[in-house]
């Protein structure tokens, strides 16, 4: 199986366009939050209607798992606390969303939502627990937009911006791999990075660059490798061995990768009244 991972697009339509057309060469897209920026000058409740439109598009080519990130929040639940309601409304799109899980094979995905407070907090709790003690599958995947404190994925060059609280998650169930984003300098600057390991589980953020396509990370499930891809930039790790850095550089890119370079940018496309 092979897994393409995103994050922190914040409503990049170039981005979301490459995104449609590369997702069929993929077994699931992950998109660990933030599809949407509270800062853009453009109306928020238009952001959703046109990132839903592009979620219907990819649920289409390949299976889709979508967790919020703190841009996402449209809504305060009963309690007060802060909430993505419009997630919630793309399960009905086949999509896997906040509070979901997903087997495929020998991996279970769980998918969390972003807490805001308490409530939310307890749930995910509960919703970690509950997928514990079922018969746990080879390998455990987690979704969580923030990555863990303290962690080189979450450092942001003078303080870290993680999740305590997902460190001791990990630490309690130890799940084969936690996909986050949030923080989105962490990969390009010194002492952060793109990948992590919390005793036997791997902490993933891809980061964020602007332009298309977006930084994004593919998990290749059956060759044991990850690998991340930026700007000028393509990395790998062995999923098997012990944390070791740097990462390896890419000097004989799988067919697959090689197929992304080719998918073509229809920005760059001369209109028809150009042609000659």
């Amino acid at each position: 199986m092979r897994c393409l991972v995103v994050a922190d697009l914040h409503y990049s339509l170039p981005q979301l366009d490459w995104l449609v057309s590369a997702a069929p060469q993929f077994d699931l897209v992950i998109f660990a939050g933030d599809a949407l920026d509270i800062g853009s000058m453009v109306d928020f409740r238009a952001q959703i209607v046109v990132v839903k439109k592009y979620l219907t598009l990819l649920a289409t080519q390949t299976r889709v798992i979508l967790c919020s990130g703190n841009h996402d929040l449209d809504e305060r639940n009963a309690e007060g606390e802060k909430i993505s309601r419009w997630i919630s409304e793309v399960r009905e799109l086949g999509i896997i969303c906040d509070g979901d899980s997903l087997a495929i094979g020998d991996t279970l995905f769980t998918v969390c939502p972003w807490w805001d407070g308490p409530l939310v907090k307890q749930r995910i709790v509960a919703q970690l627990r509950d997928a514990a003690a079922t018969n746990r599958p080879q390998h455990w995947i987690w979704a969580h937009h923030a990555p863990p404190a303290n962690s080189p994925t979450s450092w942001g060059g003078k303080r870290f911006f993680g999740d305590v609280d997902l460190v001791q998650w990990i630490m309690q169930y130890q799940p084969s791999m936690v996909i986050s984003g949030h923080v989105h300098q962490s990969p390009f600057i010194a002492d952060g990075s793109w990948f992590d390991r919390l005793g036997q589980t791997w902490v993933f953020n891809a980061g964020l660059q602007p332009g298309r396509p977006p930084t994004h990370i593919v998990l290749d499930l059956d060759a044991n490798k990850a690998f991340w891809l930026a700007a000028g930039e393509a990395q790998w790790i062995d999923l098997g061995a012990p944390l070791k850095r740097p990462a390896n550089t890419v000097e004989e890119p799988p067919d697959w990768l090689t197929s992304l370079d080719r998918i073509a940018d229809p920005s760059l496309a001369r209109p028809r009244a150009a042609a000659g």
